[in-house]
């Protein structure tokens, strides 16, 4: 179990906010963030949209459109991707019963010292350490042999038949965009999609009560993602989820219908840095929760990445060492979550001038 990383034991911040309380607690207090923007208050550049139908029946004109937002921004919001609309409705109505169980049931499923899946917070490094203002689940979904026995087998139904059909979806949709994304970096080789036959997934629902001081606590603090695919739903349509571009924080507004996907750490190193991992934060409220599921998709702990051969060229040399999935990962998740600091670690210093 220790493969996976663990995290420190925390109180339940949907408890807490059930209190009447006017000062936010101490430990939840983070001082010297980005001020937070909505984004009625000012018009800024949207995350690009890209219809997957489109894409499948292969317009070039929507193949290109992803190219640049991959490498442009490493998000964008997908539409029409096919996925059965009941399977997403009932994920949604699922995740917010789940989330409300009373705390006696939700105890059964609360993370352990040993291991970082079930309810709680991750990358809780020290007893010190400023808390996120939110409750999370996570487990790993597959492969199936790294799941914990205890927790999707014990989740209620019918949500757990709804998420099990969830994970499958979106695991197919990751597969499938992998595919695109070969086809728009025009590699020629099965390099890429190999990696991606069996993907790994991990599930992450995220749940942001509304807060008194919403300018004082951070709903999950700015970050990168670890793995390749992270593939977001955006529940209750509650704005929260920035992204950092160009120094600037860019709220991504809830689209129906749509999922928001974005490049994680992993996927920039096989692209050798043309697809870029962005950081990104969710800030809360003062009047509703915000709930989010993200489903992380990489390449199994045995495997090695590196950048992929054919995108190492004499003009474009090596930006990374090669590196095992389970060795980037052990790495990653003993640290605090910190902007994208944990790349240097594999960076090839071997930029000009520098």
């Amino acid at each position: 179990m220790a493969m996976h990383g663990t995290s420190c034991l925390v109180p339940s911040v949907l408890e807490l906010a059930k209190q009447p309380i006017i000062e936010v607690p101490e430990r939840y207090v983070h001082a010297n963030q980005d001020p937070h923007i909505l984004s009625n208050t000012i018009s800024l550049p949207q995350v690009p949209i890209i219809d997957l139908h489109q894409l499948l029946s292969e317009d070039p004109s929507e193949l290109e459109k992803l190219d640049h937002a991959c490498k442009e921004w490493g998000f964008f919001q997908l539409i029409n991707h096919g996925v059965d609309p009941p399977v997403v409705e009932n994920m949604k109505i699922g995740v917010q019963e789940f989330f409300n169980l009373p705390m006696e049931e939700k105890q059964k499923f609360w993370q352990t010292p040993e291991d970082m899946q079930g309810f709680g917070q991750l990358f809780v490094v020290s007893e010190e350490q400023k808390l996120e203002w939110a409750d999370m689940f996570y487990a790993h979904t597959f492969p199936l042999h790294s799941r914990n026995p205890h927790l999707i087998p014990k989740i209620p139904q019918p949500f757990r038949e709804n998420l099990e059909n969830y994970c499958l979806e979106l695991r197919k949709m990751c597969i499938t965009i992998i595919g695109l994304m070969k086809k728009a970096l025009k590699i020629k080789t099965n390099e890429l999609s190999e990696l991606f036959e069996d993907p790994s997934q991990g599930i992450r629902m995220n749940y942001y009560p509304p807060c008194p001081q919403p300018e004082r606590v951070i709903g999950i603090n700015p970050h990168s993602d670890s793995g390749a695919l992270t593939i977001l739903l955006q529940v209750n349509e509650v704005e929260g989820l920035q992204i950092r571009k160009d120094g600037k924080w860019i709220p991504v507004k809830p689209l129906s219908n749509a999922f928001v996907i974005n490049v994680g750490d992993m996927l920039e190193i096989l692209t050798n840095g043309i697809y870029r991992s962005i950081e990104h934060r969710g800030i809360v409220n003062s009047e509703k929760e915000r709930i989010s599921i993200a489903m992380f998709h990489r390449p199994q702990m045995s495997r090695v990445i590196g950048p992929a051969p054919s995108l190492v060229t004499p003009e474009r040399p090596a930006l990374f060492k090669r590196i095992g999935v389970a060795d980037y990962l052990n790495g990653f998740l003993k640290r605090e979550l910190k902007g994208k600091s944990y790349m240097d670690v594999i960076r090839i210093q071997n930029e000009i001038g520098k």
